[in-house]
């Protein structure tokens, strides 16, 4: 039965919570009014934001044939969105944030498993190239705001959730998810059964997919389906290029802590160059928590270009892609750094980069590990820690060489988690120290790395 636009700002809350929900202004809302109808530019994000059928919109169409249209166009009644793998499988659903360009945004279609943090996670440079499959439903609930930024842009290529997203009700939120994703441009889909998508993930590996969002409601299905498949994946991809940061930059902000926030590094004992494979933020505020002074410079940052700061020690940070297409210029450069005997602290992609670098080889893994709940054993001291992770690439430990041994492992499926070198100032792990999002179990490791600087100087 078709609402009356009353009845509708009724279910919103209101004419200022539907301008605030849908994107549109209060004055176009007060139209509405007047016209006792929705024009059908603003169809989309009604849709999006009540979970209603188009039939049910004040001055819409009675239901576009109903089944008929359905079963000539392949488009659910009420559907404004939808994610087309590329085996041809389609999770249809409404869309939220901003609507997709033509071409729409292809990508690896994975998962995460984290109940918060999905700023952060929509931020993380490593989740490049990637969609987010969302497994836990209340996304949205929390809002945004500027200090949870883990970078400047999303690098992510778009979002699945279960639920539709709602008011933000969190008393740090600034801003809704759904007007944050529309300002970046971003696209997300609702009303999805995640839970499906994520068997079909776990079970099949990471497909890759289309999240199409388009602003007139048309679908070219075949044409989805083809760019799905023909996509080549994130294998031989060195997508650390493009999220590294273009020039060298100071950075002395700390960690965030309650009350004051985020604070500011005025007496630093160590000074650390961090090279930014797609670095988080919250580890170069972990590097400055720890006492030092930090110098970020860009992914293709020679040996030369790195050592000529006069480090004490040098992180490798996290990022995206295929650890083999970064390596073609990472490589030399680290080992450089190891020729020269500089501390060295590695994470996630820096990880890997740094085992290629020492002689091991990387490989894909079915699924990946990203989430906030992965147990991983440091073998040095026995202990379990529960850890932040979001990687698609793994070390084969079967190919570090003598003098490199294994130092942590997961607890999940066994695959490498953690190196360190015999005799020399040089670790890495896999996952994520500096959480955000996630559990500190392991931050221990950056005071681990501050003491080798400490034992050098």
């Amino acid at each position: 039965m078709t609402m009356s636009v009353e009845d509708l700002l009724d279910l919103l809350g209101g004419a200022e919570a539907t301008a605030r929900l849908t994107g549109v202004g209060v004055e176009a809302v007060r139209k509405w009014r007047q016209a006792r109808a929705i024009p059908a530019r603003h169809w989309p994000a009604l849709l999006a934001a009540t979970g209603l059928s188009l039939a049910e919109l004040p001055g819409a169409p009675a239901d576009p044939a109903g089944p008929a249209h359905a079963a000539q166009t392949g488009v659910p009644v009420g559907a404004t969105a939808v994610l087309a793998l590329a085996d041809g499988a389609l999770f249809w659903g409404r869309g939220f944030g901003a609507h997709t360009p033509d071409p729409a945004p292809v990508g690896e279609v994975c998962f995460n498993t984290g109940m918060t943090g999905y700023q952060e996670t929509l931020t993380d440079p490593s989740y490049a190239g990637q969609i987010i499959t969302f497994t836990f439903p209340h996304i949205g609930n929390v809002g945004a705001n500027a200090e949870d930024l883990e970078a400047a842009t999303v690098a992510a290529r778009g979002l699945v959730v279960k639920q539709d997203v709602t008011d933000p009700s969190n008393w740090r939120a600034v801003q809704g998810l759904d007007a944050w994703l529309r300002a970046r441009g971003i696209a997300g889909l609702a009303g999805v059964d995640t839970r499906a998508l994520t068997v079909r993930i776990r079970d099949g590996g990471a497909p890759s997919g289309v999240l199409c969002f388009p602003a007139d409601g048309r679908f070219d299905l075949p044409a989805l389906r083809a760019q799905a498949a023909g996509w080549p994946g994130l294998e031989g991809m060195d997508l650390a290029a493009e999220v590294s940061c273009r020039q060298t930059y100071t950075w002395d902000e700390t960690c965030w802590a309650w009350p004051g926030g985020t604070g500011r590094q005025a007496a630093p004992r160590f000074h650390v160059v961090a090279v930014d494979y797609g670095a988080k933020r919250n580890i170069l505020r972990s590097l400055a928590s720890a006492g030092c002074r930090v110098t970020v410079v860009p992914a293709a940052s020679t040996a030369e270009d790195i050592l000529r700061h006069r480090p004490d020690g040098v992180f490798l940070s996290n990022g995206p892609g295929d650890p083999a297409a970064t390596g073609a210029y990472a490589v030399p450069a680290i080992q450089g750094v190891l020729a020269a005997g500089v501390p060295l602290f590695g994470i996630c992609l820096g990880h890997q980069l740094l085992a290629l670098a020492l002689g091991a080889k990387t490989f894909k893994l079915a699924r990946g590990h990203r989430g906030a709940n992965q147990p991983v054993q440091d073998l040095t001291t026995g202990k379990v820690e529960i850890t932040s992770q979001n990687h698609g690439f793994a070390v084969d430990p079967a190919t570090l060489p003598a003098g490199v041994r294994v130092s942590h492992v997961s607890l999940f499926d066994g695959t490498n988690e953690g190196i360190a070198c015999d005799g020399r100032p040089v670790f890495s792990v896999q996952y994520h120290p500096e959480a955000s999002p996630g559990p500190s179990d392991s931050h221990y490791l950056f005071a681990r790395f501050t003491a080798l600087m400490e034992a050098r100087a």
